[in-house]
Parts: structure tokens; sequence; C-alpha cells
């Protein structure tokens, strides 16, 4: 049986059961991290996931504002 999988706090990705790393904020906030990367840009460098072009929310803002583009010239002609 496959239990849920978790996702990285920053790029989105899925964590396979017992990897990745867990970082835990004073308040209790909670980060799961894939790898050292998405740990570096997240904490230390303090980069946003929807302006990082690699991460998964990056690409889903990036179709959404598309598919508004593409609506609005729709509309426009």
């Amino acid at each position: 049986m496959v239990k849920n999988m978790v996702k990285c706090s920053f790029c989105g990705s899925d964590l396979p059961i017992g990897g990745g790393k867990m970082y835990v904020k004073r308040e209790g906030t909670v980060f799961y991290f894939c790898s050292n990367k998405c740990e570096k840009n997240q904490i230390q460098m303090g980069r946003k996931p929807t302006k990082t072009r690699w991460t998964e929310s990056y690409n889903k803002l990036k179709k959404t504002l598309m598919s508004a583009r593409e609506k609005e010239a729709k509309e426009g002609k």
C-alpha cells in the first residue's frame, strides 16, 4: 500500500517516503526539501518559488498567464 507522498516545499517535486529533508522553523512552520539546492534557495537566499524558473509553481503561473493573454487576444479581435 502506497502512503501519501510529500511534495518539496520549493520546487514541488514528489519526495519518496523516507527521502529528502524536513526543516522546522522555531514558530512551527514545516518545510520539506528534495535537495540541497531547494533548501538553499528558500532558506538562505530567500527566493520565491513563483519567480524561480525551474520550479513547478513558476510553470503553473506561466501557464495561467499565457492562457489569460490568449483569452484577451481572442476577445480583442
